[in-house]
């Protein structure tokens, strides 16, 4: 077994609201190893939205601890989840994100900015990733004139460029026709193939089918962590 990228253990996220606590992540423990697809499925209010920001290091558990590539997020300060953010995870939105008045390579090259890379690695490494989702020859193009298929190419260079650790995809096909859908969806498993470690949340049993591993979160607990054929075989 390769070596364990994501472990979270016994997660609690407690909202309180009003009189009642709501646990929105009720006891929860995973592990995904590197090289992994795994979709991680639940209805709206299961809990699965939490448990991404948590994995993502967007939040913190109320409890629980959660290592990141060896790395204890569950105590960072807001700077400290900004850097893992930054160093090791690529995220691929439903909404895509883009900035409207920036260029393609200027968008992809975000993170990189961000992360502070020189100028000339930055463009280097945009436009890598720009053509590795057939997009280099319109890098001076805005988003406005792309389709939305196309858009959703960009966010997924921008996820690439920085050679995150581990590519989170929030819904990646929620706004897709069925046709783009299949082309963003297997695109992912391509990327799969090529030893990237993917995590995509989804509400879409259908979608949560082609990763390999299927996670389902029902009332904040796993209700289901098992191979996609076991997954198949119960739904």
């Amino acid at each position: 077994m390769s070596e364990c990228l994501i472990e979270l253990k016994d997660i609690y996220k407690i909202y309180q609201m009003g009189s009642e606590e709501v646990r929105a992540n009720d006891g929860i423990s995973l592990k995904i190893h590197r090289g992994e697809f795994v979709a991680i499925v639940g209805k709206s209010g299961s809990g699965k939205s939490t448990l991404m920001n948590i994995i993502g290091a967007l939040d913190v558990p109320t409890s629980g601890s959660y290592l990141l590539g060896g790395e204890d997020v569950d105590q960072m300060s807001e700077d400290q989840l900004a850097d893992i953010r930054n160093r090791m995870i690529g995220f691929i939105f439903q909404q895509y994100n883009l900035l409207p008045k920036s260029n393609l390579l200027e968008n992809v090259e975000l993170p990189l900015l961000y992360a502070k890379v020189p100028k000339e690695e930055r463009h280097a490494r945009a436009r890598k990733a720009l053509e590795r989702v057939g997009l280099a020859d319109k890098w001076k193009n805005l988003p406005r004139q792309l389709s939305g298929g196309q858009q959703q190419r960009v966010s997924i260079a921008r996820a690439l460029a920085g050679d995150p650790s581990l590519i989170l995809a929030d819904e990646p096909t929620g706004a897709l026709d069925s046709r783009t859908s299949r082309e963003v969806l297997n695109f992912l498993k391509e990327l799969n193939a090529e030893g990237n470690t993917i995590v995509m949340i989804t509400h879409d049993s259908s979608i949560a089918l082609e990763a390999k591993r299927v996670v389902r979160i029902h009332d904040g607990k796993i209700n289901f962590d098992g191979d996609v054929n076991d997954y198949a075989a119960i739904i």
